[in-house]
């Protein structure tokens, strides 16, 4: 893998169908009630910056795979990891639980982190932590509001 990471692109688009369509039938719907700016920011800095890595590798900054095989893994896991978040949103669709709100923020993060290691990927990782973090507070926060009000 060189500077363009091909599996990566495929990996945030496939993220990013399902959150697509769920924000075409649902424009008139906001379950981001809780308000932390700071969060938000890093959140969305950590999210973007993901996705960045996650498709560019920058020189002497990613070390790329680290034992055998690791190309197998890094493809076999990445896959596996996102058949679960689809999961969850097939299983969760109609849902609005805590625990779809930390199944769909929790798989990303783990998707992003798995894949920043095994490309050693040191920014990548460091984003994906950063990410990962503020958007499960995030989900987690909202769905407790949101449940609340019901």
């Amino acid at each position: 893998m060189l500077w363009f990471n091909y599996y990566g692109l495929i990996a945030i688009v496939m993220i990013l169908i399902p959150n697509i369509i769920w924000t075409i039938f649902n424009k008139n719907i906001s379950y981001n009630d809780f308000s932390n700016k700071p969060l938000h920011v890093l959140e969305q800095i950590g999210r973007y910056a993901c996705m960045l890595f996650m498709v560019f590798n920058i020189p002497c900054t990613y070390f790329g795979f680290w034992f055998n095989n690791a190309f197998i893994f890094y493809l076999t896991i990445g896959g596996a990891i996102l058949v679960i978040y689809y999961l969850g949103w097939i299983i969760f669709h109609k849902n609005n639980s805590r625990t779809k709100a930390l199944w769909l923020s929790i798989t990303p993060t783990l998707l992003f982190l798995f894949c920043g290691i095994m490309i050693t990927s040191i920014p990548l990782i460091v984003f994906a932590i950063i990410f990962g973090t503020c958007h499960i507070i995030i989900s987690y926060k909202n769905s407790d509001l949101n449940n609340k009000e019901k």
